[in-house]
């Protein structure tokens, strides 16, 4: 495989764009967001159907896929954030022309559906991407949400820590992290935007699902040989489970941890990241240090 691609860090006067890849959104929720990006010293740039509408989505499928197009192909856009997730990413991930983005990569914004991109573009390009909060989510994110998109932007070193969970398989690794939402990686297993997961440390995160639905979901994942040959297992929010009249009897985590039980590598639980308020920013594709002790979970960056 090529090597990982660097993307250039931020500075104060970067441009960065503002787009809907899948639900819609309006002018008032994304003005906080704007705010806080401008506080930042970036130039915010819409995309030119932002507020379009058909059904639930922002906009047409050509409408959408010509804002994610303009904007990789725009020399002056040093980043792409998505205002939202939803539904609607993998219905234009195969009309989209990477040329210009992969001689010349930026940053790749997001979580939720946007997990399409992330696999999609790490999968085929071996371009960093970042698995980070939505402008749709400014106004209720903590600081520390926040203030990491605002380090990885600009270059500042993440390294995170989080309280040790009784479910953890101890053990420390190295190596690329890829991932993203479960129900999106499951989605696209089986099409050219899956991931090839051999070596990495794998990050899972969700919302919303049946707890039966999560079983089913990691034993397709099992079964594609995605949970095989991991480096380390690092899973975030698994949020708002629902349940049937008769219970599953697990946990969403202890669902995941039968799903790896005859592997060997450390698995980590409720790491700040994903449908959470505080949900810290993850740079897909570069190399990062996993450290899961008695006391706690240590993530470090390395490369960025």
């Amino acid at each position: 495989m090529m090597l990982t691609k660097k993307l250039p860090v931020l500075k104060k006067g970067d441009k960065i764009a503002l787009i809907a890849t899948a639900r819609k959104i309006s002018e008032a929720e994304i003005t906080p967001a704007i705010q806080v990006l401008n506080s930042w010293g970036l130039e915010v740039v819409l995309g030119k159907n932002l507020f379009a509408i058909e059904h639930q989505f922002a906009g047409t499928l050509a409408q959408r896929t010509s804002d994610l197009q303009v904007a990789l192909d725009n020399p002056e856009i040093k980043a792409i954030i998505c205002t939202r997730g939803g539904y609607g990413t993998v219905q234009l991930i195969d009309k989209i022309d990477f040329t210009h983005f992969i001689k010349h990569p930026k940053w790749i914004i997001g979580y939720s559906d946007v997990t399409v991109l992330h696999n999609h573009i790490h999968q085929n390009f071996n371009i960093p991407t970042l698995h980070a909060t939505m402008p749709i989510n400014f106004p209720t994110n903590t600081p520390e949400a926040l203030h990491s998109l605002k380090d990885a932007l600009f270059g500042k070193a993440l390294i995170y820590s989080c309280a040790y969970h009784p479910l953890n398989r101890l053990g420390e690794a190295k190596g690329e992290l890829v991932g993203g939402n479960l129900s999106i990686i499951y989605s696209l297993t089986g099409t050219s935007s899956q991931l090839n997961t051999k070596n990495k440390i794998l990050f899972l995160e969700d919302l919303d699902e049946y707890l039966y639905h999560i079983d089913r979901m990691m034993q397709n994942l099992k079964r594609a040989g995605m949970l095989t040959n991991l480096k380390g297992l690092l899973v975030g929010g698994m949020s708002d489970m629902n349940d049937n009249a008769v219970p599953y009897g697990k946990t969403a985590q202890e669902i995941i941890k039968d799903a790896v039980s005859e592997y060997n590598y450390p698995v980590a639980f409720d790491f700040p990241a994903g449908h959470l308020a505080d949900n810290r920013a993850l740079v897909f594709g570069e190399s990062v240090h996993l450290l899961v002790e008695k006391e706690q979970t240590m993530l470090r960056a390395w490369d960025v």
